[in-house]
C-alpha cells in the first residue's frame, strides 16, 4: 500500500504526518515524534499520536498505538493492538503486544513481555524477564520483576512486589 506518513524535521526528532486515511487517522493529521522512519511501520494501522516519542531502535507496528506523552525507546517493540499512553515508558528489550495497555506513569523495561489483554498502570514497574499476560492487571506502586509471571485474571497492586520465580494467576489478588 505504500507509505502512510511523511516526516517533518522538529529538532532532534521527526514529526509524522499522515499521507492517507487509515483507522481513525485522516490524511494530513499530524502525529507524534520518531527518531527515524524505522521506528514506525508504514504497514497496518499503527500510529503515534500527540507528543508521544518513539526513538532509538524501538519499533511500533501492526495496529499498535502510542499516545499522549508516552515514550518507547531502546530496542522495545509495541505491536498487535497494544496501546501505550499517558506518561508510560516502554524501553530496553521489552515487548508489549496483543491488546495490552500500558498507561499512567507505568514503566515496562528489561526483557519483560506484556501481552494478551493485560493492563499495567499507575506507577507500576514491570521489568527483568517478567511476564504479565492474559487479563492480569498490575497497578498502583506494584513491582513485577525477575522471572515472575502474573496471568489469568490476577491483580497485583498497592505496594506489592512479585519477583523471583513467583507465579500469580487465576483470580488472585496481591496487595502490598
Amino acid at each position: 500500500m505504500g507509505r502512510k506518513y511523511e516526516t517533518i524535521n522538529e529538532g532532534p526528532y521527526l514529526r509524522i504526518k499522515a499521507l492517507r486515511d487509515f483507522a481513525n487517522v485522516k490524511k494530513g493529521d499530524i502525529g507524534g515524534l520518531i527518531e527515524k522512519e524505522g521506528n514506525l511501520s508504514h504497514d497496518g494501522n499503527c500510529w503515534i499520536y500527540d507528543d508521544a516519542i518513539v526513538s532509538e531502535n524501538a519499533r511500533v507496528y501492526g495496529n499498535a498505538r502510542v499516545s499522549e506523552n508516552a515514550r518507547v525507546f531502546g530496542y522495545a517493540h509495541v505491536y498487535g493492538n497494544a496501546h501505550v499512553l499517558s506518561d508510560a515508558h516502554v524501553s530496553e528489550n521489552a515487548r508489549v503486544s496483543g491488546n495490552a495497555l500500558v498507561s499512567g506513569n507505568a514503566h515496562v523495561y528489561g526483557n519483560a513481555l506484556f501481552y494478551g489483554n493485560a493492563h499495567v498502570y499507575g506507577n507500576a514497574l514491570f521489568y527483568g524477564n517478567a511476564r504479565v499476560y492474559g487479563n492480569a492487571h498490575v497497578y498502583g506502586n506494584a513491582r513485577v520483576y525477575g522471572k515472575a509471571r502474573v496471568f489469568g485474571y490476577a491483580h497485583v497492586y498497592g505496594n506489592a512486589r512479585v519477583f523471583g520465580y513467583a507465579h500469580v494467576y487465576g483470580n488472585a489478588r496481591v496487595f502490598g
